[in-house]
């Protein structure tokens, strides 16, 4: 565009064009008429054509007017559908969301969240991502992801931790365990039980948290098995590789072979956790993080 056009110009233009009267126009644009004429004549100037037939009767638009007509039309709402998109990025309503999570909170609020974002904000590219907890605030610091979902991750240097959901921890055993007709399991009793657990490397504080409440019946865990996913080590259980401390939510995707029984005493427990970069940019990630936290906070009990 020259550098001396501006939107203003055309808006003008399109007033006069549109009226075909200098008055009229000037009264749509909330101006007087001379100085209309004066920017009229200007945008001429800076054209180097006429734009309007002018007579003491009527107001004629040329050929080349008519073709700056037509292309100022579409640069104005070009402009006002870029201005609108822009607005729309700072409402969190356009864009893009990297939103990461570890598996164990799609067993909690986070499905429902997800569903009601995607209604709430139709227009916004929502990309799903699941990591560990240790991988997760990685993502998160090094900025590929906006906004995490993390169980214990610990304080961590500029990064916003917050505690979204607090859960009981679980015995988990096979069903044919001797212990597996009690109600309630003392922690203590699983002293020389082998263990199935996930690896110190998918979340040193998360694992750190589990081995404290093993402490608290004065043993460490004899772990005889590693596996990635709480679905995996439910399996494993039910074949009878071991047992585990576990969080209360994967009582929903336990599976015949095994049983899940609190744990005594019940004091002991592990957080789902809203995790992002204290420097956050992406508007989009505001919106979502306020819809958690009311989702979390509304649930119902259990």
């Amino acid at each position: 565009m020259d550098e001396n056009l501006e939107l203003r110009h055309l808006r003008y233009f399109l007033a006069v064009a549109e009226e075909l009267h200098f008055g009229r126009a000037a009264q749509r644009l909330h101006m007087a008429q001379p100085p209309l004429s004066q920017q009229i004549r200007r945008l001429e100037e800076t054209i180097g054509h006429p734009l309007f037939l002018r007579s003491s009767r009527s107001v004629k638009l040329t050929a080349a007017g008519e073709v700056l007509r037509d292309r100022a039309k579409r640069t104005m709402a070009k402009v006002g559908e870029d201005l609108e998109m822009v607005r729309s990025v700072g409402r969190g309503e356009l864009g893009s969301l990297d939103v990461a999570f570890v598996g164990s909170a799609m067993l909690t609020e986070l499905p429902r969240v997800l569903g009601r974002y995607r209604k709430l904000y139709p227009r916004v590219q929502l990309r799903l991502r699941e990591f560990h907890t240790g991988m997760l605030m990685v993502a998160i610091r090094e900025g590929t992801v906006d906004v995490g979902l993390v169980r214990d991750a610990g304080p961590v240097a500029d990064i916003h931790v917050e505690k979204l959901l607090e859960e009981s921890f679980v015995a988990v055993l096979p069903r044919t365990h001797p212990l597996a007709k009690r109600a309630r399991i003392p922690v203590k009793v699983l002293k020389d039980e082998p263990f199935v657990l996930f690896a110190r490397s998918a979340g040193n504080y998360a694992w750190e948290n589990t081995l404290r409440v093993c402490e608290q019946g004065g043993f460490r865990p004899n772990i005889v098995q590693e596996a990635p996913q709480w679905l995996t080590i439910l399996r494993l259980i039910g074949a009878g590789l071991g047992v585990t401390i576990a969080p209360a939510c994967v009582q929903g995707i336990s599976a015949p072979e095994v049983v899940c029984r609190k744990l005594t005493p019940s004091g002991a427990t592990t957080n789902i956790e809203l995790a992002y970069r204290t420097d956050q940019v992406n508007p989009l990630a505001q919106p979502f993080c306020a819809l958690a936290r009311s989702m979390y906070l509304q649930r119902p009990a259990k």
